[in-house]
């Protein structure tokens, strides 16, 4: 008798489930352990790309400054701050192109740094780049806000990821406050935070949803823009691992759930389902590819667990799909990428902004290829020319780039328990 009570109440909890969200919600596909794989192309952008924003974090601080310069004393602390391997004094010293270094005034043995002409042409094109994409910047934030439950983000939380989502240095002043009819800044509990005052029902069409749009007709375009229908996510898995039939299976079960749009209501979906996994991946997937650079850093996704409704643990969900993300321990940090972002060592179909901060790059390493002559180097003409080449290595295939070799090799379960970022 209690078994039959035991077996009608689990019924009933199924059935109840169900009701709330009209897809199977119970566990069914089986899940295949796999082993992180080393991609050393992405390993190669995230490398040289966490020494970009290290500068670029600098440049805007010395803008910032009412001396417009910084003291080797006052950045001496910020090594961990901007992300760096290497003392902060080191690091400016590196890239003379950039940093103008001269002794203070006073203290002729406190070394002071200044932005060179060159980062400050630098500097003026950027802000330009801000203002002809501002309604583009406006959209996505707008998006971003739109997949949390109370449509307001903590700007603690919004802060670490102003240089991934391309947002200007002082956006609550330059960007925020020249639209009061989309944005409200307000205190909480002693917190700033930012809330969009409508819902805009144009944005809430997620970059999967808007890639697959003109392939859907008829009827089925109702449930497609509401997210009833399965949408199948890119898919670039390391090498070997897409050729296994057991992860063919796996992947072509977790293709045929809905897609459930990362603007949807996901209240009432049971948050240990197959169905929230999937939605998990759609929200981690958007976020990712809301970004300039389809990349940021795990901790920054943690710090708005709560408001994207993500479980406890969503960071498995990066190992657990290494064919829609890649996680990287570059840098003694731990990075997650969108690998459907980037071809052959590139962004794909970057943003202006990413240009620009090619270009940011490229006058970094000529600084310290030659670093005893300084800015002088470059002719300015050259700063202006679009499309510069990046850095060797960064341009061969990434097949080339995939080793399976046990020293790049680690269980998905110790990636997933190393909190350390």
């Amino acid at each position: 008798m209690r078994k039959f009570l035991f077996s009608l109440l689990k019924s009933n909890t199924q059935c109840e489930s169900f009701k709330l969200h009209p897809h199977h919600q119970w566990r069914s596909i089986t899940k295949v352990r796999l082993k992180w794989v080393k991609n050393r192309s992405l390993d190669h952008i995230i490398d040289t790309e966490t020494e970009l924003k290290a500068a670029c974090l600098l440049k805007d601080a010395i803008k910032r400054s009412p001396t417009s310069f910084l003291t080797a004393k006052s950045v001496a602390d910020w090594q961990k701050l901007l992300g760096l391997t290497v003392p902060v004094l080191r690091f400016m010293r590196r890239y003379p192109t950039i940093f103008h270094e001269f002794p203070h005034t006073q203290y002729a043995s406190l070394p002071c740094f200044r932005l060179t002409d060159t980062a400050q042409m630098l500097d003026s094109q950027e802000q330009k780049i801000h203002e002809i994409n501002e309604i583009d910047t406006v959209e996505r934030l707008c998006r971003l806000i739109m997949m949390t439950k109370s449509r307001t983000l903590p700007l603690q939380s919004l802060y670490p990821l102003k240089w991934d989502l391309g947002l200007p240095d002082n956006f609550e002043k330059s960007l925020i406050l020249k639209y009061p009819e989309v944005f409200r800044l307000y205190k909480a509990n002693g917190h700033g935070c930012l809330r969009i005052l409508q819902w805009r029902e144009e944005f809430a069409v997620s970059n999967l949803q808007r890639s697959n749009e003109s392939s859907v007709e008829g009827d089925e375009y109702r449930q497609f823009k509401s997210g009833q229908t399965a949408l199948t996510f890119p898919m670039n898995f390391p090498r070997g691992y897409g050729a296994q039939k057991k992860v063919r299976a796996w992947m072509e079960d977790f293709h045929k759930l809905p897609y459930i749009s990362p603007y949807e209501n996901s209240r009432n979906i049971d948050p240990n389902s197959d169905l929230m996994e999937k939605r998990v991946v759609g929200v981690l997937h958007e976020l990712l590819s809301l970004t300039v650079h389809k990349k940021t850093k795990r901790n920054y996704l943690r710090s708005m667990r709560e408001e994207l409704n993500l479980p406890h643990k969503f960071t498995r969900i990066f190992t657990r799909y290494p064919g829609i993300f890649y996680l990287s321990l570059k840098c003694k940090t731990t990075t997650v990428a969108l690998r459907e972002g980037f071809k052959r060592g590139k962004v794909v179909n970057p943003h202006p902004l990413v240009r620009l901060r090619e270009k940011f790059y490229h006058v970094m390493r000529t600084g310290l290829i030659y670093r005893g002559k300084g800015e002088n180097l470059i002719p300015q003409e050259d700063i202006l020319l679009d499309g510069l080449e990046t850095e060797s290595g960064e341009g061969e295939s990434e097949e080339k780039e995939i080793g399976t070799d046990e020293e790049f090799s680690e269980e998905v379960s110790e990636m997933d328990e190393s909190d350390e970022d």
